[in-house]
């Protein structure tokens, strides 16, 4: 039962859908959904059916490519053209013609159908209006700056490559300097302070700054 599965994935028209899903953007958990399996299962399909690891490549490179062309769109200078429509009811004569068309077409395609079948399918996929442009808007609109510099930094990573941790480091670098200077230069200001020969005395007459001066030299003589 597993085989007759995968086999019928290798159709040439499911191979088709496989590349058609893949174009439209479809992630492979959403494929697998739709040919009614587990992602793991597509995987094990992928890696053992080149036929289908191809569809989903071939889908997936024709999306990509449109998306690529997008995005190079945007980052230049460009005009956008928006239209707008009204709906209006069709003429008489060219809406039967339509009609009469498509229930030829349905009932070669549907030769069991029978006439009630054949209206109700006509009705359904056969407007009664249509859109008519009444008007045309062109814009000019600058480039996504924001594009460019996403498509330059994975294009040209050499010169274009994100600087945020180089700059970061640099900052870190510059503060642990300035850490380490201000570090120096409060262990230099305590030493000062606990060297006696550094202290500051305020005397308020010349005796008492005598009496000072020979009590240190006497502690200078003991010393030697």
């Amino acid at each position: 039962m597993a085989k007759a599965k995968w086999e019928k994935w290798l159709k040439p028209e499911n191979l088709t859908l496989l590349q058609g899903w893949a174009r439209d953007g479809l992630t492979n958990d959403q494929i697998a959904k739709k040919m009614g399996i587990v992602r793991s299962t597509l995987q094990s399909w992928i890696k053992t059916h080149e036929d289908i690891s191809n569809a989903l490549k071939k889908g997936k490179e024709v999306v990509d490519a449109e998306i690529e062309n997008s995005l190079i769109s945007t980052m230049k200078k460009h005009t956008v053209t928006t239209t707008t429509y009204k709906m209006v009811k069709k003429d008489e004569f060219n809406l039967k013609a339509e009609r009469a068309k498509f229930a030829n077409i349905y009932k070669l395609d549907h030769p069991e159908a029978s006439k009630q079948e054949i209206l109700i399918a006509t009705a359904a996929n056969v407007d009664v209006y249509e859109k008519i442009p009444i008007s045309k808007t062109v814009t000019e609109v600058d480039p996504n700056v924001s594009a460019a510099i996403f498509w330059l930094k994975n294009r040209r990573p050499d010169k274009f490559r994100d600087q945020t941790f180089q700059k970061l480091n640099e900052a870190n670098a510059r503060k642990a300097i300035a850490d380490a200077g201000i570090s120096e230069a409060q262990l230099k200001s305590l030493k000062e302070e606990d060297n006696p020969s550094n202290r500051t005395v305020i005397v308020d007459d010349v005796a008492k700054m005598k009496e000072l001066r020979d009590h240190e030299g006497s502690t200078d003589k003991q010393g030697d």
